[in-house]
C-alpha cells in the first residue's frame, strides 16, 4: 500500500504554504519518519529546501507540463521507502495555465488526480469573517477534491481568531492550527521565491525553528490521521519521460548552476545514464569521459567575475565543444555566451562560444509555460520533437545572432517564435525542459 499524503495549498501566493511545508516536512522528520516531498509547478528553489527540511529528494509534479502517466511514475518513485508524503502547491489552489498536457499546471490538478487531501493554509490578515467566505469559495469550487482542513497564517490576536474561526466553524472545514504573526519565521527572497538553499544562513537552525513552531501550533497527530493514500497507483507506460540526451553527460553543479530538476536527472540515469557532476566556481572542466556537456540555469550573474577568471573550466567547454554538445539552459545559455553585463552594469567575458550577449542592466521579467519543437535534429530529439517546460528569468538579450534553437510558443499564444541559438555542437536558450 502507498503511503498516505497531504497536499499544501492556499488561495494565492504568500499565503505561508512553504512555511507550513518545510516547518511540517521537518518535524516529521524529527519524529523519525520518512518523510517524501513533492513540489506542484516548476518551481525549483523550493525542492532543494524540501531536501534539506527531509534528507530525501524532492520532485515537481506539474499537470500542465506532464502527462498522468508521467505524474503517476514521479509519484511511484517518490513513495519508495517513505512513511508519508508532504506535497507543496504554488501560487493558489486553482491557478494554471490553457491548453496543458493533463490539466491547467494546478495543484488542484495534481489533489484531484490522486486523490490526496488538500490542507488550506489561509492568510487571515486584514479579515475577520470573510475568510469564511473565501474558504467556502475554496473548499466548494470542485465537489471531486478533498480537504481535509484550514490552517489559519497571521492571527493577531485571541479576538481575531475567534471572529475568523466563529464563521469558519459553519462551512464544515476544520481548524487544524493557527500561526501567530511572526515575520522571525520569514525565509530570506529573491526574485519570485527563496533565496537558494545553499546560500542561506544557517539553514538547518531556521528548519527546526521553523519545526518548533509547526508543532507548538499545530495538532500533528490529527494531521497524520487525515492524509490519505493515492487512489491512483497503477504503473502506466510513460507517454513523455525525457530519454537522456547521452550515455554519459557533464553536468555543471553549483550555486551558479543548480536549478535541473530531479525529476530529469532521475529518468536519466534510471535509464542507464552516467552523470558526471562539476563545479564552474570552484574552476572545474567537464570530465573528458562524457559525450555531452549540460550547463543548467541559476544564478550566474551573482557570480560573472569569478565564472570569467575560472580558466580550467573556460578552456576546458571550449576544448569539449570543438567534438562533443555542449547545450545551455537559461542562465546556462547566457554563460555560452560571448559577454555577460551584471546588475551593477559590469561587463565581463563569457564562454564565447555562440554569437550572444546579455545584460541585467534593465532587469525584465520573462516568466511563464512554454512548449519548444526543436528546429533541428538535437540530443534532446529529432527535428520537430515537441518538449513542454518553462521560462523564468530578468535578463535581456542585446544581441544574439544565429540559428534557433527551437520554435517556442507560450500557453497563451499559438505563435512559435524563433527561440535560443545553435551552432555547430553548442546549443542554448532560456527554455528550462520539463517533460
Amino acid at each position: 500500500m502507498s503511503p498516505p499524503a497531504l497536499l499544501i495549498a492556499a488561495a494565492r501566493s504568500g499565503s505561508g504554504k512553504t512555511t507550513l511545508a518545510l516547518g511540517l516536512m521537518r518535524a516529521l522528520a524529527r519524529r523519525g519518519l520518512r518523510v517524501s516531498a513533492i513540489k506542484c509547478g516548476p518551481d525549483y528553489i523550493d525542492p532543494a529546501f524540501h531536501t534539506a527540511a527531509t534528507g530525501r529528494p524532492s520532485l515537481n509534479l506539474d499537470s500542465w507540463a506532464m502527462s498522468r502517466e508521467l505524474i503517476q511514475d514521479i509519484v511511484q518513485s517518490a513513495q519508495e521507502d517513505a512513511d508519508i508524503i508532504i506535497a507543496e502547491g504554488a501560487m493558489g489552489l486553482f491557478d494554471g495555465a490553457p491548453d496543458g498536457a493533463s490539466g491547467i499546471g494546478a495543484s488542484a490538478d495534481i489533489a484531484q488526480l490522486l486523490g490526496w487531501p488538500i490542507l488550506l493554509i489561509h492568510d487571515i490578515s486584514g479579515q475577520a469573517q470573510t475568510a469564511a467566505a473565501l474558504l467556502r469559495g475554496l473548499a466548494s469550487h470542485d465537489p471531486k477534491l478533498i480537504f481535509a482542513g484550514v490552517v489559519l497564517n497571521r492571527c493577531s490576536s485571541p479576538r481575531h481568531l475567534n471572529l475568523v474561526s466563529g464563521e469558519i466553524a459553519k462551512i464544515s472545514l476544520p481548524i487544524l492550527g493557527f500561526f501567530p504573526k511572526d515575520e522571525t519565521q520569514i525565509l530570506p527572497e529573491r526574485h519570485l521565491g527563496l533565496v537558494q538553499a545553499a546560500e542561506t544562513d544557517n539553514l538547518e537552525y531556521r528548519l527546526n525553528r521553523l519545526a518548533d513552531f509547526v508543532e507548538k501550533h499545530i495538532n500533528i497527530e490529527q494531521l497524520l490521521g487525515l492524509s490519505r493514500s493515492s487512489t491512483n497507483d497503477k504503473k502506466l507506460e510513460v507517454s513523455n519521460k525525457l530519454s537522456p540526451p547521452a550515455q554519459r553527460i557533464a553536468i555543471a553543479r553549483d550555486e551558479a548552476f543548480s536549478f535541473l530538476y530531479p525529476h530529469v536527472t532521475q529518468a536519466w540515469r534510471k535509464a542507464g545514464a552516467e552523470l558526471y557532476f562539476f563545479s564552474p566556481l570552484e574552476n572545474q572542466a567537464p570530465s573528458n569521459e562524457c559525450d555531452l556537456c549540460w550547463l543548467p540555469g541559476g544564478y550566474p550573474e551573482l557570480h560573472a567575475q569569478r565564472l570569467s577568471q575560472a580558466d580550467l573550466f573556460l578552456k576546458g567547454v571550449r576544448d569539449f565543444a570543438q567534438t562533443r554538445a555542449v547545450h545551455g539552459e537559461c542562465g546556462g545559455f547566457m554563460v555560452l555566451g560571448k559577454t555577460l553585463t551584471d546588475a551593477t552594469c559590469a561587463t565581463v567575458p563569457m564562454l564565447g562560444l555562440i554569437e550572444l550577449e546579455t545584460s541585467f542592466a534593465k532587469r525584465k521579467l520573462h516568466l511563464g509555460y512554454r512548449q519548444a519543437r526543436l528546429a533541428t535534429d538535437h540530443c534532446l530529439g529529432k527535428a520537430n520533437r515537441l518538449l513542454r517546460g518553462h521560462e523564468f528569468h530578468y535578463a535581456t538579450i542585446t544581441k544574439q545572432e544565429g540559428a534557433p534553437f527551437a520554435l517556442v510558443r507560450d500557453a497563451y499564444d499559438a505563435e512559435e517564435k524563433p527561440a535560443g541559438l545553435r551552432g555547430g555542437n553548442v546549443s542554448g536558450s532560456f527554455f528550462h525542459v520539463i517533460a
